[in-house]
């Protein structure tokens, strides 16, 4: 059964929601659609997926949304003609976006953007005073003290949705920050954790897509394989919950059942357990500090029978260790490592280059960059666009080294 409304919740939390047709927008809209009393949608972001966009915007009937760009907007007036009795604005490109994440009469924006994109718009809707349930790894990667500084001075709920940051966010309720001793960060270690290295130089992106145990899009898909999106969660970690980048380390978990731990000064450990479900974090960011009574099938550990933890092999899958080089670094370093990567996973899957072609784009730019000290907004905009250009220069030259 679903929970009945309260005193403390007589009213629908009305949510915008960027990256609405992707994996987790899909997901976000999932919970909604089984929680109608409890949520309402007034605004939707979109790439270029407008066919299902449409789809959204008849069945959740959105006051505004915004697409990639002008093109994508007219194919999406045409697509709505005779099918919905309440037409939103229909809105495209940065502008649209920060204005969907800052639509007056949201209380939450789900920030599900894929990539450094989703920063502005999700800074914006800080600035508007929403809470924000947040899913855009890069937003804190690029730019984590700009980000947690604009919270703070908003005064406004920054709440993890990945399942990792959910879990840790999780297991510190109810306990003060000083007794943190040490985040342990699961990996499911991706399709390729068993595979040789000589196997990994001839990985196709057909292969590499293929995860093991969660259902994501294709940029965050490649980025498990390489291990770079538990090096990204790690410098979200940092910001998210103010602890140093060496009382973070990374467990391989191939289940996908523990989502991350954390271990108290006085050696307790305390983990949060669950199937690999995306509905579950983002059922708790949403309601929390409430929790919906879902019907997502629950863990049967007696079926399971066996957990396993391993370390990391920073040789064989690099992209970790540069990200906790870029984290210590600091300053414009993460936004570089996160554009670098962005441009390199594209080449990839575009088979313009290889699989550890991407670890090699990321360390030349980096080698490149020297960080701004105490960077503004400006500053970590443009070291990422510069990032990207590098990137690029070294990808169209096939100047990768290995």
């Amino acid at each position: 059964m679903k929970p009945l409304l309260n005193e403390k919740n007589m009213s629908r939390k009305k949510i915008s929601i960027i990256g609405s047709t992707g994996s987790i927008g899909r997901s976000t809209l999932d919970v909604v659609r089984g929680f109608a009393d409890r949520f309402e949608v007034m605004a939707l972001g979109a790439g270029v997926n407008v066919a299902l966009l449409a789809e959204q915007i008849v069945e959740f009937s959105p006051r505004v949304v915004s697409v990639f760009d002008a093109d994508s907007a007219k194919t999406l007036e045409k697509l709505l003609d005779g099918k919905s009795a309440k037409r939103p604005e229909i809105l495209f490109g940065a502008e649209g976006y920060c204005r969907v994440a800052a639509f007056p009469e949201s209380d939450m924006l789900v920030s599900a953007m894929v990539g450094s994109a989703g920063l502005l718009p999700t800074l914006a809707a800080i600035e508007a005073g929403k809470d924000i349930a947040l899913a855009n790894k890069e937003t804190l990667v690029a730019a984590g003290e700009l980000v947690t500084a604009a919270v703070a001075a908003a005064k406004v709920k920054l709440l993890p949705v990945d399942s990792e940051h959910s879990a840790i966010f999780q297991a510190l309720q109810g306990n003060h920050h000083e007794a943190l001793d040490r985040i342990l960060l699961t990996a499911s270690g991706g399709p390729f954790i068993k595979a040789s290295r000589q196997e990994l130089e001839t990985v196709t992106p057909e292969a590499a897509l293929r995860h093991p145990n969660w259902s994501m899009g294709p940029k965050i898909t490649i980025d498990s394989a390489t291990l770079m999106n538990k090096g990204l969660e790690v410098i979200e970690a940092h910001w998210l919950f103010g602890t140093p980048v060496e009382q973070i380390s990374v467990h391989i978990h191939p289940e996908s059942v523990v989502h991350s731990m954390v271990e108290f000064i006085d050696g307790s450990v305390i983990a949060q357990l669950g199937i690999p479900d995306m509905r579950i974090p983002i059922a708790y960011a949403m309601s929390y500090p409430e929790r919906l009574k879902t019907s997502i099938p629950r863990l049967d550990l007696f079926r399971i029978r066996e957990l396993h933890f391993y370390p990391p092999d920073m040789e064989k899958f690099p992209c970790l260790g540069l990200a906790f080089d870029a984290c210590r670094k600091g300053a414009t370093m993460p936004a570089v490592l996160n554009a670098a990567n962005e441009t390199a996973v594209h080449a990839f899957l575009g088979k313009r280059i290889g699989f550890y072609d991407i670890p090699c784009v990321i360390r030349e730019v980096m080698d490149r960059h020297a960080p701004s000290a105490k960077p503004d907004l400006r500053a970590i905009l443009g070291a990422d666009a510069w990032a990207r250009r590098e990137a690029s220069k070294i990808i169209d030259a096939g100047q990768t080294k290995k």
